[in-house]
């Protein structure tokens, strides 16, 4: 795409403008000396980095947007048509949640790496249906968002990709793979856990995760029932190329029917020729992951640590004195972090299947069970997994232009930013952030730290690359399935 533009000083002149679409940074050619656009942090004189740059208290000093950002934005809306999609899910994630995040870490002005960069950005409605009724239940969990995106159906609380009858609902993954791409599933939650669980199996209730579980709460889906297993069962059955994440506690129940009756799902991983990695020093081990030898990586029995120690909210916590997060000593140079996974992933996928192109989905799963903890500390560090993955996502897709980067969450928490100083109702904890500012959060659906809800509003989703003007304005939960194979070109119909 070319726009003219006239060069600064004495190289005023008439010029093609050649766009870099990766960067979203505008390169002027023919114009001699550099202007700007050469640093990444602005584009034909118009700042793009959105970060804060002058002093808080002066007329214009918080102001994020510098110039007019037409030019970058039409080039970011040109293309359609991908060959790689990243789906990248901060689990609880919400307006809220990137705000406490972005003051606490890099201060009000500062801006989330990564997260902050997508160009285009809308929000989407989150709410799910009620089982037997039909209408909707404003508040979802993360069963029903994730098969909301993943199948394009709608579906009730504690649903893994079935419709309100149970039925099974095709999800990108498998179409994906069923189109010849390659496929990869990563978390820092179980791999059984909601939303990696999405794209790789079909349950009833979302804690179906071994044969036991699934003949008390899911029999029809049981295997000795003539249903396809467990949800560990069927994600080994779907056969990703690259599958990271905690969860190996479930490996170790039996089988109950089929071929691999009365062998560990462990032992049937091997023997269906998968490549089992536990620990980050044997994960950047791997050179290829494929068909012939699939990668499951199983870094913890259950969820992985989170990054960040315990903080949690208390009643009258915001008296409390303001503190500083510490690093969580229960996380080990054994456990990889998600920006390190996501890095091994796009390296294995994008050189699978002949480079036919892939589909990922990525999940920072932690900011929500630290949500549900009321530990703020946990949240935080979570969404700075979270950067860290989005932001090698978007370096990858920078230099690869066909690749479409969309990041979401699943649905909003109850995490709010609150007045300082005084006792306020629920629980509460203050922080000291980046700005050197306190900065109080409190959580108020239940007294008890380790009961907060979800809560019902819109989430923001972001997105760049090939198709990423579909993200804009208001979507619904479910509208990533359809962009996401659209502009992957997948016939829905390919068995």
């Amino acid at each position: 795409m070319l726009f003219t533009l006239a060069c600064w000083g004495d190289r005023m002149r008439t010029t093609p403008l050649v766009v870099a679409t990766a960067a979203l940074t505008l390169t002027l050619a023919g114009c001699g000396a550099p202007g700007p656009g050469v640093d990444g942090k602005t584009a034909a004189g118009v700042r793009i980095d959105r970060t804060g740059a002058g002093r808080l208290a002066e007329n214009g000093g918080a102001r994020r947007l510098t110039g007019d950002q037409t030019g970058a934005i039409a080039d970011s809306i040109q293309r359609a048509g991908a060959r790689n999609v990243i789906l990248i899910i901060g689990d609880g994630a919400a307006n809220q949640e990137y705000t406490m995040a972005r003051n606490y870490q890099w201060g009000a002005a500062g801006r989330i790496p990564g997260v902050d960069d997508l160009p285009l950005t809308g929000e989407y409605t989150t709410y799910s249906l009620d089982k037997t009724t039909g209408k909707p239940d404003y508040t979802t969990d993360s069963a029903a968002a994730g098969s909301a995106w993943s199948t394009g159906t709608k579906t009730y609380n504690g649903a893994i990709s079935v419709d309100l009858e149970g039925r099974p609902q095709r999800t990108i993954l498998e179409l994906a793979k069923a189109n010849g791409l390659a496929t990869g599933n990563v978390t820092t939650a179980e791999l059984q856990d909601a939303t990696p669980a999405v794209q790789v199996a079909h349950v009833t209730h979302r804690k179906c995760y071994g044969p036991a579980e699934t003949a008390q709460k899911c029999p029809a889906n049981a295997a000795e029932n003539g249903g396809a297993g467990s949800i560990t069962e069927q994600l080994l059955a779907a056969r990703a190329d690259v599958t990271l994440g905690g969860g190996w506690g479930t490996f170790a129940q039996t089988a109950t029917a089929g071929r691999y009756r009365d062998r560990t799902l462990a032992a049937q991983a091997k023997e269906r020729g998968y490549r089992i990695v536990r620990s980050a020093q044997e994960l950047r081990a791997v050179t290829a992951a494929d068909q012939d030898e699939p990668l499951l990586g199983l870094f913890a029995d259950g969820n992985l640590p989170r990054i960040w120690d315990k903080a949690t909210a208390t009643p009258h916590g915001a008296v409390a004195p303001a503190l500083r997060c510490a690093p969580n000593p229960r996380f080990t140079a054994q456990t990889p972090k998600l920006g390190d996974m996501t890095r091994s992933a796009i390296g294995l996928l994008g050189a699978a299947r002949d480079g036919k192109g892939f589909f990922l989905q990525v999940e920072s799963a932690s900011i929500d069970k630290a949500a549900h903890e009321a530990d703020p500390c946990g949240q935080i560090g979570e969404t700075v997994q979270l950067s860290d993955a989005v932001t090698v996502a978007l370096d990858y897709a920078r230099k690869q232009k066909d690749t479409l980067v969309i990041v979401t969450g699943d649905h909003a928490h109850s995490t709010q930013i609150v007045g300082g100083g005084t006792d306020t109702p629920g629980l509460t904890r203050t922080l000291m952030t980046a700005d050197g500012a306190p900065m109080t959060v409190s959580y108020g659906t239940s007294v008890e730290a380790g009961e907060q809800q979800h809560s019902g509003g819109q989430v923001r989703i972001a997105a760049y690359g090939p198709g990423a003007a579909n993200v804009v304005g208001l979507t619904d939960q479910t509208d990533p399935f359809a962009v996401i194979t659209d502009q992957l070109g997948l016939n829905r119909k390919t068995n």
